[in-house]
């Protein structure tokens, strides 16, 4: 009787793409959920309040050096008694009062520096800004592809299931009509139970990831296009660590932002010292008093109207506070070497994190090749050990082995994959230069508009093109019917275990010590 041959992998995913044939092509680009995570994310939108809260803040600066200009006016009545050696007069004198008076300062030094500071402050901002818009950038590319991911590790886990469910169906084959032992289908039964608690945790894993890239771009349902076929993935330009890290010294936001707080600390050391210094201010008003029955000042109740306009300049020289300015000029000093460390701290943390990230991403590179080279290898060595079972040089649990060391390898596969394609934006984000424009060379590696083939359309059910090497494999040559049903294992039976008391030793008799008399001399 001819032995039974197992369905060969090829073929598993043949049975898994036809499913997929009928499900309708559609999903979201990177670009598209991006677009949405910009207008929904409460980070970024949080971002965006604090950015125009820090533009409003810079330009309360500006008062200082301005004109303040101010409108007062005022409404009394007195009542007034007059008293002679012969008279005595009581009398109401209501008074009405309008003034407009103006300031200019001219010299005001801490005013100018406080301008200056606004100036930094803006700056700030925006840098503040741009690292928000760059972790955005990498925050959605990251929940993107962990969905990515995630599908094609339950489509993985599912194919695997099915490779293992064949093996169990031959392995029980051939022990029904005695050509293998019940070892082989116990192992095979085990692996197929594992396969499916894998299952169940990769569901899971799947939408636990779909929650978090639907919570950041504000949508339900979201399904990312997956990589086209044949994957593309976009080289590291340049080629040199040391021109990474002499880019991120010169436009890295976070260092220009310590940069400006060190100039924002020295003009803080400025608006201290100018507390010696004197002050002058030039100050106009035009102001009316309307006294009806007379003035306080005159004992005639005829009405009473005087306008004045006046000019001054008002000097102001401090000459002793208690010794709060030479305080204060000593905290801004040290404040002042406080910044100028903490941008020394910035320039070694970013050169660090961009020779971290370049390094991982060239590693990462290196990595999909091996892993591609890896796949080939391994889906012969599948071919080899399934051969080898059925001309009985190899057993059932080498196949299984080999099957699971293919699967492993494709996942392994697509998450290098997924890793290299987000690390290239987390270099540049590492580096300072990360915008939205860096996203077009990864959305570009999407099949979208069809430049896929059916097998690169993800869906739980099909891996996509992350998990296929462009390495060519030879398609195994020996098709068989999927079986339909897997029969039941029947249990192991355990003969009791009754062990015979053990039998406890007789100590040996003690040694005759025997004295032998010594000759005399």
């Amino acid at each position: 009787m001819p032995l039974p041959r197992p369905l060969p992998l090829p073929a598993a995913f043949a049975t898994l793409f036809a499913m997929a044939m009928t499900l309708p092509a559609h999903g979201q680009s990177l670009i598209e959920l991006y677009d949405a995570a910009r207008g929904y994310d409460a980070t970024y939108q949080g971002a965006l309040a604090q950015y125009d809260a820090n533009l409003a803040k810079a330009a309360q600066a500006k008062a200082g050096i301005l004109p303040a200009v101010g409108l007062s006016g005022n409404a009394t009545a007195t009542q007034q008694e007059l008293s002679t050696d012969n008279l005595t007069i009581n009398r109401g004198i209501p008074t009405q009062a309008v003034g407009i008076n103006a300031t200019q300062p001219l010299y005001r030094p801490a005013n100018w520096a406080t301008y200056e500071q606004s100036k930094r402050q803006l700056d700030i901002a925006a840098d503040i800004l741009k690292i928000a818009e760059q972790d955005l950038v990498v925050r959605v590319s990251q929940a993107y592809f962990d969905v990515l991911s995630s599908q094609d590790s339950l489509a993985l886990v599912r194919a695997q299931k099915i490779g293992v469910a064949e093996q169990l169906a031959s392995a029980k084959r051939n022990f029904e009509v005695g050509t293998s032992t019940i070892t082989d289908t116990r192992e095979a039964q085990a692996r197929y139970d594992l396969v499916l608690a894998q299952e169940i945790a990769a569901e899971n894993d799947l939408q636990v990831k779909k929650i978090v890239l639907d919570q950041l771009v504000g949508r339900t349902g979201t399904q990312p296009i997956p990589l086209a076929a044949p994957v593309a993935l976009p080289t590291v330009q340049p080629a040199d660590i040391n021109a990474w890290v002499t880019q991120a010294e010169d436009v890295h936001p976070a260092i220009d932002q310590a940069r400006l707080g060190l100039e924002v600390a020295k003009l803080e050391v400025e608006k201290a010292q100018a507390g010696h210094k004197p002050t002058l201010d030039a100050q106009l008003g035009y102001n009316v008093t309307n006294n009806p029955n007379g003035s306080t000042t005159s004992t005639t109740t005829g009405k009473v109207r005087v306008n004045a306009a006046s000019i001054a300049l008002v000097f102001n020289m401090p000459l002793f506070a208690g010794f709060a300015t030479e305080n204060r000029v000593k905290e801004t000093l040290a404040l002042e070497e406080g910044s100028r460390q903490q941008l020394e701290s910035t320039r070694r943390s970013v050169s660090q994190a961009t020779r971290s990230a370049y390094l991982g991403l060239i590693s990462g590179a290196g990595q999909v090749k091996a892993l591609e080279a890896a796949e080939a290898s391994s889906q012969s060595a599948l071919d080899a050990n399934r051969l080898g079972y059925q001309v009985g040089v190899r057993i059932n649990i080498d196949v299984l082995n080999s099957q699971a060391q293919l699967f492993q390898t494709k996942r392994d596969l697509a998450v290098a994959r997924y890793n290299v394609l987000v690390g290239n934006l987390k270099l540049r984000q590492a580096n300072g230069t990360l915008s939205a424009d860096d996203l077009l060379p990864i959305n570009n590696t999407l099949a979208i508009g069809g430049r896929a083939s059916v097998q690169s359309e993800a869906s739980p059910t099909q891996p996509s093109a992350a998990t296929r090497s462009p390495v060519p494999v030879p398609p195994a040559s020996l098709p068989t019917p999927v079986p339909s049903a897997i029969p039941t294992v029947p249990p192991v039976i355990t003969p009791p275990f009754n062990p015979q008391p053990p039998t406890m030793p007789v100590p040996p008799p003690p040694p005759e010590i025997v004295i032998v008399p010594q000759p005399s001399r």
